[in-house]
């Protein structure tokens, strides 16, 4: 707890002093949630260790051991290994994470023994005194004491896109988000026990994302599922018929290797590694990520980066750096702006107007520059706080004047008089891309209420025109230029008028060499279809509202975008729940941040690209591994029908399996999934990933089998001997790993790089090891010579002829496939 020196409106109340702070954490009365940016210890080894598929390896090990074969049982170890990096690894990523989560943490205000100060949420007990301030979520259910002009935005709780004044007396909800104003409010609920709480749940961190890579997995995982023990069990029976039945089995122990045989069919369907992976490159994404200040509040949001295709800004806090400076203020004289100073009166108004408890960027550079020419703050008879949604504020002197500031077309759009040259004059200046605000007095009695109820009097006399400009990013040109090469669509959309943003826009370069289009909001249509054929070929949009910024995301969902939401007010809040993906900068407001699935800690704009890179790497790199992992589950399943049909010996060992997947698919399999990436990640990963799975599975399958069934009447070998059977395994094993080594030449292409390194070295490191006496040994291979060698070279050109013949079968069949689709469709 930090007592912080903040200017808060003069308050008597005192709060609650340290005794009844601790009395009620002692009561357990805080607001402490069971909300967190990544998973807990428990969860991590939970979810690593007791999965379906490691029980299945688990028993199997445990089948293998009774057997007595233990050195077929090693691919049992391999999974201890996998599962221990996996539960490091995302630990490193836990730590990183919620290391960086502190950073970027929102904190509360209360008033505690007449002080105010600043704690985490968590730590609001109830009876607490809280300040309510503008950009803030209400943090508990709360009753108010005092308000200035409190109005809050409750569309989080009654789904209505419209801000609600409070006043005294009051009851006030979590989830709601203050727009404008102050208020001091008791807490009256904490915790679970909210009357908001699971509300506020959904709009704080965890709003799902939808993933098309873990949905893809999982439908792996079903199929998988559903396959593996009916097969494991028909494997069991096959193979104890194939010695003799279970008589001859029990009685010269040949059982144990039909127990082997099995196993081996049961592992090589088994994807094991690609739950993990999947995991363990979320986890990595995200703490590459948190190295870069940019925070992952949900892993699989990682996922969304990569398909993002229309990547929308907030132009403050996002292509200009939220620094704004006060350059001057104009006087106005008969409808025009004049070159007379401004007198002293107005310039204590403007003063008043930027006064506000709470100010923003704007407000705070005025009093700066009204400040240095000895302005200070007055006494007003009332206040309307300035809001996103009305774009103007006021204040009522104390002779009896109302003073407006805001938009200049809102405010002269409301105005009785003709004021064209006017606005052509303030054109001007929005065109060189500065930010305009007007100053207009109504010198009438203002009606009763007009405090508590806004109104703009249309009996207004524009007085004054204040000129700020905002300070452009310098990475801004070169960030909004790698996402056109990267073919993703940039747009603008903000609050300020829309000439000043085109301005800044064009300074940038967001269209390139083109114009950007710029288009008013206010002309914008209502209703989302309609409103998706018009954004197309818009590119800045100016005066926009807090729920048009949300009907815009709707829209380009309409067009089958997937959106990406930047922002860092609290009027962007509803546009980035909205969208596929929503980005925070650091210093957004807090119920903004509460709502970014990625948060970029110290709002540098030029990160995005880094963190859409990533992505794209997670997922085009992913559906690499996933295609090596499923051609060894599809050819595995195939052999094992295949062994089951025709009561044939198991082609190979566990223990064989366990080496040429070891090679070809589990250590590749981690360099290719860390590899850069940049393709753009499009839907459809279940059905490439089987497409391209199928031909090598299929290939790989027949050629074992076609091996199993016609070699041994060829060489006169005899199965049941051991010998023979051993030497007709270590062919098909031959077999599998060459024609792995061409699966993985196809998942690693293009090779003219250190990819056909990669394959080079790991088909060379398959042959070196069967020639090293002690791996031969261990996992049983036979360098075979004589008629055994002619006969491997001849299965192996036959394996690799069948290999490209299915190849191309599917390549016919695919353009085939879609040729029959474009038809169906014209």
């Amino acid at each position: 707890m930090t007592q912080k020196a903040i200017s808060m409106p003069p308050a008597d109340e005192r709060g609650l002093d340290e005794q009844q702070v601790r009395e009620r954490v002692e009561r357990g009365e805080t607001n402490a949630m069971a909300t967190s940016t990544s998973r807990s210890l428990a969860q991590i080894i939970r979810s690593n260790v007791f999965t379906l598929f490691n029980a299945i390896i688990a028993v199997a090990t445990v089948m293998v051991l009774l057997a007595g074969s233990w050195k077929d049982a090693v691919f049992g170890l391999v999974i201890v290994i996998n599962t221990g990096i996996g539960i490091v690894t995302e630990l490193r990523s836990k730590h990183t994470l919620d290391r960086l989560a502190i950073l970027v943490a929102s904190r509360s205000l209360v008033r505690r023994s007449g002080h105010d100060v600043e704690i985490p949420h968590g730590d609001i007990v109830l009876g607490d005194l809280l300040w309510i301030r503008s950009g803030e979520q209400v943090p508990a259910d709360s009753r108010i004491v005092r308000a200035w002009g409190l109005e809050l935005d409750e569309s989080m709780l009654t789904g209505e896109s419209r801000t609600v004044r409070h006043h005294e007396g009051d009851t006030i909800y979590s989830g709601s988000t203050a727009v404008s104003g102050v208020a001091l409010a008791e807490v009256r609920a904490v915790g679970e026990s909210g009357y908001a709480a699971k509300l506020t749940a959904q709009a704080k961190v965890y709003k799902k994302t939808v993933s098309d890579l873990n949905r893809g997995i999982n439908a792996i995982l079903r199929f998988m599922t559903f396959l593996v023990v009916p097969l494991c069990v028909l494997l069991m029976w096959s193979q104890i018929r194939a010695v003799g039945g279970w008589d001859v089995a029990l009685a010269t122990g040949s059982w144990r290797q039909a127990v082997v045989s099995a196993v081996a069919g049961v592992v090589g369907m088994i994807p094991e590694g690609l739950v993990l992976l999947t995991s363990l490159n979320f986890a990595i994404a995200a703490m590459r990520l948190a190295r870069e200040h940019t925070l992952v509040q949900e892993l699989e949001s990682v996922e969304t980066l990569a398909r993002v295709d229309d990547l929308n800004l907030d132009k403050t806090g996002t292509i200009t750096d939220g620094t704004i400076a006060c350059r001057t203020i104009h006087a106005i004289a008969d409808g025009r702006v004049c070159e007379h100073p401004v007198d002293r009166e107005t310039l204590e108004a403007v003063f008043d107007l930027a006064d506000e408890r709470n100010p923003n960027a704007t407000s705070r550079a005025v009093l700066s520059f009204l400040a240095g020419r000895g302005m200070s703050s007055r006494h007003v008879r009332g206040r309307i706080p300035f809001s996103s949604a009305r774009k103007w504020s006021a204040v009522g002197d104390g002779a009896g004047s109302l003073w407006y500031w805001g938009a200049p077309e809102i405010l002269l759009g409301a105005f009785d008089g003709d004021y064209r040259a006017l606005e052509e004059q303030i054109a001007s200046y929005a065109n060189a891309g500065n930010r305009m605000l007007l100053v207009a007095r109504a010198q009438v009695k203002a009606p009763d209420g007009i405090f508590d109820e806004p109104l703009l009097m249309s009996q207004c006399r524009p007085v004054a025109l204040v000129e700020c400009s905002e300070h452009i990013r310098p990475d801004a040109e070169s960030t909004l230029a790698w996402f056109r090469d990267q073919g993703v669509r940039c747009r603008i959309i903000s609050g300020d008028n829309p000439a000043t943003v085109g301005a800044i826009a064009a300074r940038v370069r967001l269209t390139g060499g083109e114009p950007p289009v710029t288009m008013d909001a206010r002309e914008l249509p209502r209703d989302a279809h309609e409103l998706a054929g018009v954004l197309d070929g818009v590119d800045v949009l100016g005066r926009v509202l807090p729920e048009q910024k949300k009907l815009i995301v709707q829209a380009l969902h309409v067009n089958g975008h997937v959106v990406a939401m930047t922002g860092d007010g609290v009027n962007d809040a509803l546009a980035i729940k909205e969208a596929d993906l929503g980005i925070a900068m650091g210093n957004a407001a807090p119920a903004t941040k509460a709502v970014a699935q990625v948060v970029l800690v110290d709002s540098v704009f030029s990160h995005l690209p880094d963190v859409v890179a990533r992505g794209r790497q997670v997922m085009a790199n992913m559906e690499r591994v996933a295609s090596l992992f499923l051609v060894k589950t599809v050819y595995s399943a195939l052999i094992s029908l295949g062994v089951v049909l025709s009561a044939i010996p198991f082609p190979y060992l566990p223990r064989h399996i366990t080496y040429i997947g070891g090679l070809t698919i589990g250590i590749p399999a981690f360099i290719l999934a860390l590899a850069p990436n940049t393709r753009r990640y499009i839907p459809g990963f279940l059905r490439r990933v089987v497409r391209f799975a199928l031909p090598g599975g299929i290939a790989i399958a027949v050629s074992v089998l076609c091996t199993q069934w016609v070699l041994p009447p060829i060489m006169g070998w005899d199965v049941t001997r051991a010998a023979d059977l051993g030497a007709l395994r270590n062919i098909s094993a031959c077999v599998v790993f060459a024609l792995g080594i061409l699966v993985l030449a196809r998942v690693a292409s293009p090779l003219r790089s250190w990819r056909g390194v990669l394959v080079f070295v790991f088909g060379a490191a398959g042959v070196i090891g069967a020639c090293i006496p002690q791996v031969a040994d261990f996992f049983a291979l036979r360098l075979p010579t004589g008629a055994t060698l002619v006969a491997l070279i001849v299965v192996l050109a036959a394996s690799v002829a069948v290999f490209f013949v299915c190849q191309r079968i599917a390549r016919v069949l695919s353009r085939v496939v879609s040729h029959g689709r474009r038809s169906r469709r014209s």
